[in-house]
C-alpha cells in the first residue's frame, strides 16, 4: 500500500485550517476529516473526538467514526470518572495529563498495560494511538486512532494524522465555546430564552408579548424545613423537589424560567392555543405531582403547591444595565402567583384561574369566589375535576 499523500494531508489540514467550509456541524466535519485521511491512504478502521463539556450531569461528547458508518455520538455522564474502566483507561493520561501514547499491537512485544487492549486485539486492531487535543486555554481533549492494517500505522500514517491534530484542535476548540455557552444558557436560563440570547436578543428592555399557561409552584411548609433541616439537607430537598418537576414540565413543551427559593416559575407558550397549553401544563403537574408523592417520607415531606393561569406575559430582558434577568412578567404571572399563594392558604394542591378552567378539554371543580391581593374584586377559583 503507498504511503500518505502529502499534497492531500496538507489540503486536508488547510481545510481545518479555514473552519471546515461546507461542514456544519462537528460530527460532519469528524466524518470529512476521517474520509479525506483514508482517502489519502491512511488506513483507519475506527476513530473517536472525544471533547469534555461544562454540564452538570455530562461531562463530554465522543464522536466516533468507522469505515462505512454513520457518524456516533454518545455523551457520557460525569459519574463515568469513577467507573473503573476509565480509570485503568489510556483516556486519563491524555485528559489529565495531556500525554499521547501509542500501542502497536500487531507487535509481539507491545505491553497490554491497558485492559482495552485486550479488546482491540479480538477486534484485530494492530494500532491504536491517543492524541491529546490541547485548547489554548490549556484544557486537554482527546482523539483516538486504530488501524486494523498489517503491521499498524506506518510513520507516516502517524505523521499525517499528527500534521491534522493542532488544526482540528482549534476548531474542535471554536466549536466548544460555542456549544459550552448554549449548554450553560440552556441549563441556567431555559432552552428557549438561552436560543433568544445567543441570536442577539440582549439589551435591556428587549421583551415580546406571547400568551401562555403560567406555572407558579412552591414547596409546603418550606419555612419550617428550613429551621428543621441542615443546609446541605434542606438542598438536597429543593433538588430532588424541582428534579419531580422540572422532567414533567419539559416533557410537555414547557420552559423553566426561574428558581426562586423554594419557588418554581414555569411557561407553556400557547403557540397552537390556550387549549393545548391549558392542556399540556395540567398534564405536567399530574406527573409531578406523582413523582412528588413517590420521593416523600415522613421525615422529607414533598408536597408541591401550584397556581396555575392563562394570559399574556412580557417576556425578555428586564434588569439594570449590568445584570440582566431573563423572565416573564405582567398581571397574568401576579395572578398566578397569588393563586399558588391561596392554594397554600387552604391547604390545597393547586389553584386555577377561570379562564385556565375554560381552556381545559375536561371540567374543572369550582372552588370558589376568593379575595386576592391586589384585585378589586373576589375571582373564581377552580381545582381539576
Amino acid at each position: 500500500m503507498p504511503e500518505p499523500d502529502a499534497a492531500r494531508i496538507h489540503d486536508l489540514a488547510h481545510w481545518l485550517i479555514d473552519g471546515a467550509p461546507g461542514s456544519s456541524r462537528p460530527e460532519l466535519i469528524v466524518s470529512e476529516m476521517c474520509e479525506r485521511l483514508t482517502a489519502a491512504g491512511v488506513p483507519l478502521q475506527r476513530v473517536a473526538v472525544f471533547v469534555r463539556t461544562p454540564h452538570p450531569n455530562i461531562i463530554g461528547v465522543t464522536f466516533i467514526w468507522r469505515p462505512g458508518q454513520a457518524i456516533q455520538i454518545e455523551r457520557a455522564p460525569r459519574t463515568i470518572i469513577e467507573d473503573p474502566m476509565y480509570l485503568k483507561s489510556p483516556l486519563r493520561l491524555a485528559f489529565d495529563l495531556g500525554q499521547g501514547l501509542r500501542r502497536r499491537l500487531a507487535d509481539p512485544a507491545c505491553p497490554r498495560d491497558f485492559p482495552i487492549l485486550d479488546d482491540f486485539d479480538a477486534e484485530g486492531i494492530t494500532d491504536y494511538l491517543v492524541t491529546p487535543l490541547r485548547f489554548l486555554s490549556g484544557e486537554n481533549h482527546v482523539t483516538t486512532w486504530t488501524t486494523s492494517a498489517p503491521g499498524g500505522f506506518r510513520d507516516a500514517d502517524v505523521a499525517a494524522i499528527e500534521q491534522v491534530v493542532p488544526p482540528l484542535s482549534r476548531l474542535a476548540e471554536i466549536y466548544t465555546l460555542g456549544r459550552t455557552a448554549a449548554n450553560l444558557l440552556n441549563v441556567y436560563v431555559g432552552h428557549d430564552a438561552g436560543e433568544r440570547i445567543l441570536k442577539g436578543n440582549v439589551l435591556r428592555g428587549d421583551t415580546t408579548t406571547l400568551e401562555a399557561a403560567i406555572w407558579m409552584s412552591d414547596l409546603r411548609g418550606f419555612t419550617a424545613l428550613s429551621e428543621a433541616l441542615a443546609p446541605s439537607e434542606l438542598i438536597g430537598l429543593l433538588n430532588a423537589t424541582f428534579g419531580a418537576q422540572v422532567p414533567a414540565i419539559e416533557k410537555h413543551g414547557g420552559e423553566v424560567l426561574k428558581f426562586m427559593g423554594d419557588s418554581l416559575l414555569a411557561i407553556f407558550p400557547a403557540s397552537s392555543g390556550p387549549e393545548a397549553a391549558c392542556g399540556a401544563a395540567l398534564a405536567a403537574a399530574e406527573e409531578a405531582y406523582a413523582a412528588c408523592a413517590a420521593l416523600e417520607t415522613i421525615d422529607t415531606p414533598t408536597r408541591i403547591g401550584l397556581g396555575l393561569h392563562v394570559g399574556k406575559v412580557s417576556y425578555g430582558n428586564i434588569g439594570s444595565e449590568t445584570r440582566l434577568d431573563f423572565t416573564c412578567i405582567g398581571p397574568a404571572v401576579n395572578l398566578a402567583s397569588r393563586l399558588q399563594g391561596l392554594a397554600a392558604a387552604e391547604g390545597w394542591p393547586m389553584a386555577m384561574s377561570a379562564d385556565f378552567a375554560a381552556a381545559l378539554p375536561r371540567a374543572a371543580r369550582p372552588l370558589g369566589r376568593f379575595q386576592l391581593k391586589g384585585l378589586a374584586e373576589p375571582v373564581p377559583v377552580f381545582a381539576p375535576g
